[in-house]
């Protein structure tokens, strides 16, 4: 059976990189909870999208009373419990996963535009991938808006592990990397374990919703990547309850 949930936010997401580095692999992971060995090469650009809760809620906690007062406070009214310091709001994200190819780059970085978020993927056992992310996100940031929020990936993680390890890039050198390029953090993914996954992806969407709520986009412009409730029509999408995970995401490809 299936419930209805609601996005409060759209946010466009794209996923950039070198060829095979598997960013179609971990869009695929995230939309639809699995892996496929065998992807096609992604000619131009390939979309997926995943509704995703953003912003900490805080737990209601009831007060209590010193026992040793019980007494004097008999009769007098329950004390109340502290209400939740916001609702939880939901992000959809609009994910547009770019082809790394050379041949495909001026196609692909039309698609640069528009977007508040980007997924900077390389392979952790291909030295050349990470190497080339400069390059990218140079293209990158001479497209897209100047505050847009990336993230560093580095996939394949399952390759580091065993006696077989590898890695050709380390975690250390990366979030190096990241700090001095003002990219917002580092994470390490499996989209073959699903490992991380969620994690690159939620970083993106919560630091869009801080921008959001600090008034950094403006939510009728386009250009900004991101639009509010009153865009699109209804808001409402089927969320089908076997796709919930313990982090208490949920959702598919819409």
């Amino acid at each position: 059976m299936s419930s209805p949930l609601s996005w409060d936010y759209i946010a466009k997401l794209v996923c950039i990189g070198d060829s095979g580095t598997g960013k179609s692999s971990l869009t695929i992971r995230l939309c639809e909870g699995r892996f496929s060995p065998h992807h096609d090469v992604t000619i131009g650009v390939e979309f997926g999208s995943r509704i995703v809760p953003v912003g900490r809620v805080s737990q209601p906690k009831p007060s209590t009373r010193d026992p040793e007062l019980e007494n004097i406070s008999e009769g007098l009214p329950d004390p109340p419990c502290h209400k939740p310091a916001a609702e939880q709001k939901h992000m959809k994200l609009s994910l547009w996963d770019t082809a790394g190819q050379e041949t495909y780059k001026s196609v692909t970085r039309s698609y640069f535009r528009g977007a508040s978020g980007a997924l900077l993927v390389f392979d952790i056992s291909r030295r050349p991938t990470f190497e080339h992310v400069t390059d990218w996100l140079n293209d990158l940031r001479q497209i897209a808006e100047p505050d847009i929020v990336v993230v560093l990936v580095g996939n394949k993680s399952d390759l580091a592990a065993g006696d077989e390890n590898k890695r050709e890039v380390t975690q250390q050198e990366a979030e190096e990397w990241a700090r001095r390029n003002g990219v917002l953090e580092y994470v390490e993914t499996s989209a073959k374990s699903g490992e991380g996954v969620e994690m690159a992806f939620g970083r993106v969407a919560e630091r869009i919703y801080m921008n959001i709520e600090a008034g950094k986009y403006d939510l009728n412009d386009r250009r900004s990547g991101v639009k509010g409730p009153g865009a699109g029509g209804t808001n409402k999408v089927r969320l089908a309850e076997q796709a919930k995970n313990k982090n208490g995401w949920g959702g598919g490809c819409c």
